[in-house]
């Protein structure tokens, strides 16, 4: 997930605004707890996640993939008075420490977290959506697109991290394409050619897809 140097990496990260000792606290609970760390957002991509909520001023976000709740909590951050967060995550081993780590950031009357598969939960919850982030299984990236993406409110955001996928996504012609990074390749181009957004891939972390509501 590394796509510049190391040392421009920590210049960028040296020059935003730095990480609380929440989500300091929650990076190393991770790593040192929980399988798969790398898939935890991180300083630059959670404070680019924080920064946009708050030029959106989204009344209710919508997070596909709560992991270990980083980034939900720095979305959270950036919601107004009203604002909600509804954050869904099938892994329910985690649910008590991601609960501890929301109620410890003091946004738990802002956050909405449920336990459970996500393409079961989404169509029974009441609300469109002002902004959309998934990060989950990536199998189901387009199904939990073209679920959400009628949802969404003219103006909104849906988000999609990990569509870089580790660089894989430019794989050299007549190698064999594994399945995870076909679906990222043919999510990636269904986005591109969906004529009711307009989208963005940022090479932020491992890349993130920015597609706004016409």
């Amino acid at each position: 997930m590394e796509f510049i140097a190391k040392e421009l990496l920590d210049y960028c990260e040296n020059h935003t605004t730095e990480e609380d000792p929440l989500l300091k606290y929650i990076q190393r609970e991770t790593y040192s707890k929980v399988l798969m760390p790398r898939m935890l957002s991180g300083h630059l991509q959670g404070k680019t996640l924080e920064m946009l909520v708050k030029l959106l001023n989204p009344k209710t976000i919508l997070e596909i993939g709560t992991y270990t709740g980083y980034s939900g909590i720095c979305m959270a951050r950036g919601l107004g008075d009203q604002g909600k967060l509804i954050t869904l995550d099938i892994n329910d081993e985690l649910e008590t420490m991601v609960r501890g780590f929301f109620e410890k950031s003091g946004l738990m009357h802002k956050i909405e977290y449920q336990i459970g598969n996500a393409l079961d939960i989404i169509p029974t919850l009441p609300d469109n959506f002002d902004l959309v982030f998934i990060d989950a299984d990536k199998a189901n990236y387009i199904n939990y697109y073209n679920l959400i993406v009628d949802r969404v409110n003219q103006g909104g955001v849906i988000l999609a991290d990990n569509v870089l996928w580790s660089g894989k996504v430019l794989a050299e012609e007549g190698k064999k394409i594994d399945k995870d990074t076909q679906i990222i390749l043919d999510f990636n181009q269904m986005i591109q050619e969906d004529p009711r957004v307009e989208n963005i891939l940022l090479p932020i972390r491992d890349g993130l897809m920015l597609a706004r509501k016409l």
